[in-house]
């Protein structure tokens, strides 16, 4: 079987970019989180301590994202090691950031990068 837990769309504003103006007005941006774990027992018992908390996760991301970086890839980098040093029990995960309405003088919706850990 396989148990996959996400949380999905964390809406943040932060002052990631390589441009000087990013980090004095910012931007938008949108974080995904999947993670590869077993919570059977969870389903089980109905207990908390037994899975991975959707609060922690959050947590992270905020945290994270409040650290301003020039490149998303990096920021995305520490949300991943703190989920690996944090989170018991994984055995996968996929972290996506995505900026909105990047300043890259086109019509882009967007910009994302994604680490991947483990199998899918």
């Amino acid at each position: 079987m396989k148990y996959i837990i996400e949380v999905n769309g964390i809406r943040l504003y932060a002052f990631h970019g390589c441009l000087e103006e990013e980090g004095k007005i910012g931007g938008n941006y949108l974080i995904d989180v999947h993670m590869k774990t077993d919570f059977q027992q969870a389903a089980l018992s109905d207990e908390l301590s037994q899975t991975i908390d959707y609060v922690h996760i959050n947590a992270i991301v905020e945290q994270e994202m409040a650290i301003r970086s020039k490149l998303i890839e990096h920021v995305g980098q520490r949300i991943v090691s703190r989920i690996e040093q944090e989170i018991k029990g994984l055995v996968g995960y996929r972290v996506k950031v995505t900026k909105i309405c990047p300043p890259i003088n086109g019509d882009v919706d967007n910009v994302a990068i994604i680490i991947e850990s483990g199998t899918w």
